[in-house]
């Protein structure tokens, strides 16, 4: 299987690494990035791509993973891009959090030159990525998602196939509703502790190892890291942001989820103070700006 490689960042870095282990000779990249194709060549024994095309007329797996669907529409659709150089039954990967509706846009647009694309959304951050323990839910026809197993399997554990195409970016948005949501409801947390005088680190322990229903792993993570004033990224506030707002986007009627309307207003907020590539458990920033205290420990 010759395997190739579009969008080499934080993510999409670690990502080569583990497909060059399990299809060594076989891998080859390409970013708009020299200095990126030059580390995955260096670091991992890649090849180097010329362009978006030279690797899609190259291999029988592409995985792609880029920023936004405009992004993703470009790469894929445009003159030089993906599908007018792509073989006859390769398959795509597109591994962006990208909208529904761009996800379908390539999907026909492949499906017209005899490729199949399927959209294979990832739960987790860079440390999953470097671990090769990445959850991908997929959408797409269900004979690709068998044949792209053994390249999935190569980047992640739990694997699992959610229906046609964009199914995946169904699940990845509603499940970021849920994490994005943890991210501003902590952050009031923490901010009534703070406005109240109460015992952040006995807040903590009761949370983690009580047996009440508050617990939550973005809790258990971020908390230490907001007392220590870390917000250095694990994944962008700004992408965070990006994730609530397609969801939104998804909704029939996005006036019957005000609490997302909320968590999306609070998020903006601490974007709108220069934390858009902090981490997002930088949304505290809002409540600190609100509240005129900070977290992190003195």
């Amino acid at each position: 299987m010759k395997v190739g490689f579009i969008g080499l960042g934080a993510m999409g870095l670690p990502m080569t690494a583990r497909l060059a282990e399990a299809f060594p000779g076989n891998v080859v990249v390409f970013d708009p990035n020299p200095s990126a194709i030059q580390a995955a060549v260096t670091d991992f024994g890649v090849t180097a791509g010329a362009s978006i095309a030279d690797v899609a007329e190259r291999v029988d797996v592409l995985f792609t993973c880029v920023p936004n669907n405009d992004t993703v529409r470009s790469v894929y659709l445009r003159e030089d891009g993906v599908a007018p150089a792509i073989r006859e039954g390769a398959i795509t990967i597109d591994c962006s959090t990208v909208g529904p509706d761009a996800t379908r846009d390539v999907y026909a647009g492949l499906k017209a030159v005899g490729a199949q694309h399927l959209d294979a959304s990832m739960l987790g951050s860079v440390k999953q990525a470097n671990e090769g323990t990445i959850s991908f839910v997929v959408g797409g026809d269900a004979d690709a998602f068998e044949r792209a197993l053994p390249a999935l399997k190569a980047c992640g554990e739990m694997i699992r196939h959610c229906g046609g195409s964009g199914a995946g970016n169904h699940m990845k948005l509603i499940h970021q509703t849920l994490v994005a949501g943890h991210a501003a409801a902590v952050a009031e947390a923490m901010g009534l502790c703070l406005e109240t005088g109460a015992d952040v680190e006995a807040f903590y322990d009761i949370v983690t190892q009580g047996t009440g229903f508050a617990y939550s792993r973005y809790f258990e993570n971020r908390v230490p890291r907001m007392r220590d004033g870390d917000f250095s990224p694990l994944f962008f506030l700004r992408f965070m942001l990006k994730d609530a707002r397609l969801a939104r986007d998804m909704a029939a009627n996005p006036e019957a989820y005000p609490v997302l309307a909320s968590v999306i207003a609070t998020m903006e907020d601490a974007e709108a103070l220069g934390h858009g590539d902090a981490d997002f458990s930088a949304t505290m920033k809002a409540l600190e700006a609100r509240l005129g205290v900070a977290i992190a420990k003195s």
